[in-house]
């Protein structure tokens, strides 16, 4: 029992800061990194680096940039695209480094599936929001956009430290929402599609 409650709420915490990696890639890597340095995250074997003090300067310098840049017109719907593969790549490792298996193949599948997935899923909704935004306000609602997902970014990061559990289930339930609107803005696409050419 007490191995079942571990292992969930692993994947929680796992879940957690690979969803927030969606909304910014290296905010959430600054935070598992400055709680695994001050000792309040154990990293699985192999993840130490992420709390030394290199990592810990490299993720603090890419997240300010990566904050900034989201503040500089037309430049963040460019870095959407940029930052849907580095979310994937940066949830997995999340996840894969808070994940407890003695398998390596099993931890990074897991990584991969659950934390690149979460990643994908909520990076995918801020990008269509972004471009919504872009759409309807002609940028000026972006600022607000980016700070929603910064602070969204930082707080589900530090939440996850503390009540996993709770964390993944507003996340998923989030990313639930942004694919039923992604599936029926597609559906409604596929729908216009053939009577544009009848």
């Amino acid at each position: 029992m007490g191995l079942n409650v571990e292992t969930i709420s692993a994947v929680a915490l796992g879940i957690g800061l690979s969803a927030s990696t969606g909304f910014r890639v290296f905010i959430p890597l600054l935070v598992a990194g400055l709680a695994s340095h001050f000792g309040i995250l154990p990293l699985g074997e192999g993840f130490s680096w992420m709390g030394s003090i290199p990592a810990l300067l490299s993720f603090g310098v890419a997240a300010v940039v990566e904050v900034l840049a989201y503040y500089i017109p037309f430049v963040d719907n460019l870095l959407d695209s940029i930052a849907t593969p580095l979310s994937v790549v940066a949830g997995t490792l999340l996840m894969t480094s808070v994940f407890p298996s003695g398998s390596e193949w099993m931890k990074w599948i897991i990584g991969f599936v659950v934390g690149g997935g979460a990643a994908a899923t909520i990076q995918s909704g801020s990008a269509v929001t972004r471009l919504l935004s872009s759409k309807f306000t002609a940028g000026t609602g972006n600022p607000v956009v980016s700070t929603g997902e910064g602070v969204a970014a930082t707080g589900f990061s530090i939440l996850s430290l503390f009540t996993p559990i709770l964390v993944a289930i507003i996340l998923v339930i989030f990313a639930i929402v942004v694919l039923r609107l992604v599936y029926k803005k597609l559906m409604k696409k596929k729908k216009t599609e053939p009577n544009r050419e009848s």
